[in-house]
């Protein structure tokens, strides 16, 4: 259990997330309480990624995009990565995944599979991830998409599934929803694609 005694304001507010400067005290794992606690969290929305398989051709429709957590890295700031966006209060997380595959990749996606729901980075964050696995059509994918009200100019990648894994394995790959999707897939592939038979 956690006693929450408080919070100030830590930074900017948004649509989607705020900063929040947390006073609390927990429970000890040798018994009793601890001391006074102040720690910053950020607050979000949950968060839902997409990894599009085209269960015909064995090929994944993947999208690049900007990303400024990425611009000191040694590698690109448009990294590799499955369609992915935030939840609307109105919205199921189902059509979070259709909506941001039509609107990344200009694609209907069809056969929604839960993977796994996980917490991204829980020591700071409240953001929660659900990933799903669909099925698309490779041959229709390709250009540019996005939404201009939101700045985004998102390049769909159609690649074939060892290659994806390949990309894994060199460390081309190395944001979480894309390695967790990816890594799922391996081992349950068969499974699914029976299941969309």
């Amino acid at each position: 259990r956690a006693y929450f005694l408080g919070y100030m304001k830590a930074g900017g507010r948004s649509v989607q997330s705020n900063w929040e400067k947390l006073q609390l005290k927990h429970q000890l794992f040798g018994g009793g309480w601890s001391e006074r606690l102040e720690r910053e969290l950020l607050i979000k929305e949950q968060a839902v990624g997409v990894l599009l398989l085209d269960p015909d051709t064995d090929r994944l429709v993947m999208v690049r995009q900007f990303r400024v957590g990425m611009l000191w890295q040694p590698e690109s700031p448009w990294p590799l990565e499955l369609v992915a966006g935030i939840m609307d209060k109105e919205e199921t997380l189902e059509a979070v995944a259709l909506r941001e595959t039509r609107e990344e990749t200009g694609l209907t996606a069809s056969g929604l599979v839960k993977i796994c729901e996980y917490f991204n980075s829980p020591g700071a964050s409240t953001e929660k991830v659900t990933l799903f696995c669909a099925k698309v059509d490779a041959e229709a994918a390709g250009g540019i998409h996005g939404l201009e009200q939101e700045h985004e100019d998102i390049k769909v990648v159609v690649l074939p599934r060892e290659q994806a894994l390949q990309r894994i394995r060199s460390g081309e790959i190395n944001n979480a929803m894309s390695l967790i999707a990816l890594q799922w897939l391996e081992l349950n592939q068969k499974t699914l694609k029976k299941s969309w038979a």
